[in-house]
Parts: C-alpha cells; sequence; structure tokens
C-alpha cells in the first residue's frame, strides 16, 4: 500500500518484544527525519527509554514525552499532546509515535482510550500528518487489539502494512465506547446546584483537601468548577456534585439534565473561551481522568485526581 504524503496517516502497529517494536518504531522515526518531518515521541515509561537509547544519534531532531505522564488522561493526549505539537510546526508534516494503551492501564481508563484512538482520525481528517499507534499483542488484552482494528485506518502487522477490513466511522466508533459508568459509592457526599457555583468550589474542595495536597486541590477545584459552569449554562435543570476518596485518588463526579452532542469536545480546543468545550479542555489538562457518559437524558462526568 502506498500513502501520499499530503495523506492523514494512522496505523496501528502489532508488536511483539522489544526487537520488533523497535525496528518498526525507529524505521518510521528515521523515514520521517530523513524527509524533514518535525517529530514526536510519546510512548510510555521503558518503551520511552528503549528508543531514546535507539535513536540517540538524531539529537534534537525528535522530541520525547512519557506517555504514562503526559498522556495519564487519554482525554488530554489530542489537544494536549498530539495537536500542541502540530500547532508548533505550522504548515509541516508532524510524525508522531504514540502508545496511548499498555497493559497498566485500567479498565476505568480503557473505554476513554479506545474513543481516543477513534477520533484522532475525526480530529486529524484533512491535516498533514502521520500518527503510528503501537499495540503489545503479547501483553494486551485480545479484546484491545481487536478494537484497533476498528479505530486505526491502516494496520502494520508482521512488518506488512495493509487497510483494516474493520475499520468504521470514527464518530460511531467512538460511540460505542460511551459506556455508563459505575455509580458513586452510597456513602459518598452529594450537593445539588443550580447556579451557586462558589458553593460547588467549597464542597470540593472540602472533601479533596483531606486527601489531595493544596496544589493538587485546588486543580480539581478549578476543573469541577469549569465542569459545573457548563451546568449552568447549558442546561435548565439544577446539576449533582458527588465526591469521594478511594485508596489512591479523588473522585468528583457530576450528573445534569444536559446532552452533550459533540463527540470532540474537550478533545479540541473551541473557537472561543465561551465555547462549553473549553471548560472541558481545560478539566482535561489538570486531571488524571475524565470519563463522560451523555445521552439525551442527561451527562454523567467524572475527574479523577491521583493523591
Amino acid at each position: 500500500m502506498t500513502v501520499a504524503a499530503t495523506d492523514f496517516h494512522h496505523p496501528a502497529l502489532l508488536y511483539s518484544g522489544s526487537t520488533e517494536y523497535l525496528t518498526a518504531v525507529s524505521g518510521f522515526v528515521r523515514c520521517a527525519v530523513d524527509d524533514g518531518d518535525p517529530v514526536l515521541i510519546a510512548v510510555p515509561g521503558r518503551n520511552l527509554e528503549l528508543v531514546r537509547d535507539a535513536l540517540a544519534d538524531l539529537g534534537d531532531r525528535v522530541g520525547f514525552a512519557d506517555m504514562a505522564v503526559t498522556g495519564r488522561n487519554p482525554g488530554h493526549i489530542i489537544p494536549g499532546v498530539l495537536l500542541r505539537f502540530a500547532a508548533g510546526h505550522p504548515g509541516r508534516r508532524v510524525s508522531i509515535v504514540g502508545e496511548p494503551i499498555w497493559p497498566d492501564r485500567s479498565p476505568m481508563e480503557y473505554p476513554a482510550c479506545a474513543a481516543h484512538e477513534a477520533l484522532i482520525n475525526a480530529a486529524f481528517a484533512g491535516r498533514d500528518a502521520a500518527i503510528l499507534c503501537p499495540y503489545d499483542v503479547e501483553r494486551l488484552d485480545p479484546a484491545v487489539v481487536e478494537d484497533a482494528w476498528s479505530t486505526h485506518p491502516t494496520m502494520i502487522e508482521n512488518g506488512v502494512l495493509r487497510d483494516s477490513d474493520r475499520y468504521a466511522d470514527p464518530v460511531v466508533t467512538a460511540a460505542a465506547f460511551n459506556q455508563p459508568l459505575p455509580p458513586p459509592p452510597p456513602d459518598a457526599d452529594s450537593l445539588v446546584y443550580r447556579d451557586a457555583l462558589s458553593a460547588v468550589r467549597s464542597f470540593v474542595r472540602r472533601t479533596a483537601a483531606a486527601h489531595l495536597t493544596e496544589v493538587r486541590t485546588e486543580e480539581l477545584v478549578l476543573a469541577a468548577s469549569e465542569v459545573a459552569a457548563n451546568t449552568v449554562e447549558h442546561t435548565t435543570g439544577r446539576g449533582r456534585v458527588t465526591v469521594w476518596a478511594e485508596p489512591d485518588m479523588v473522585v468528583c463526579q457530576f450528573e445534569d439534565s444536559g446532552h452533550l452532542t459533540d463527540p470532540l469536545a474537550g478533545r479540541i480546543m473551541p473557537p472561543d473561551i465561551g465555547h462549553c468545550g473549553f471548560g472541558l479542555v481545560l478539566a482535561n489538562e489538570l486531571c488524571d481522568l475524565v470519563r463522560i457518559h451523555s445521552v439525551p437524558a442527561g451527562t454523567t462526568i467524572r475527574l479523577q485526581k491521583l493523591r
């Protein structure tokens, strides 16, 4: 299969072991560098160390980011990693290695990861870019690898690039991961609000402060305030915020009667600061995980902040 230089190219790399991984990623990166593309490698932990060592001779022609840090929240990857890198090189084709799904991802994170992979195709439609997404077929659940065939237009398997026979409309595919969230603990504290955002901020701050540092508490408070503001500005009913602590995180969940119809809300920067999507972009920036479930009857948004 031949890919035109001006196409958006988004293959999934199905790899087994570090040797196959390094061969494929290094080949992709070196070809991109030879073509004059700005290159970013955003992969987690150990894989980052492997590719950094293997490509040390390329110096500052390649940028690196730990996806387990900058992409901890899957909803932050498109606006805060991919589009931010592309925006830093206007008028140029960019090439990115992005590995957003790794074996240590939790079941709560995975639907947001899979939706992210589908929505890359919508966010980058018409852009001059290539994004290679590695999948560890030895360590990932087979169902995760199966999903990659529906979220990527092309696949690299056993070193061969070919069209995916299961790739579908990215918005339709992402909608399949718009899944209900588990209920909060029965003893979790809640607050019903309509207009008083100050009351929401005080409520979240009071609960979170016992479990998070001051800085992380205020980040959660700001994210919560932005989500609550969407209820006030874009719905006619009341909202409910529920906050509770788990062993490794604080969770803040919002429920209201609104219906979020834009699949890219929170994943691309809206045209102006007054747009409802701006608050979700900020929440994705500030939180370690943002999960959204939205249907015509209402929307649930769950914010998580690690301790």
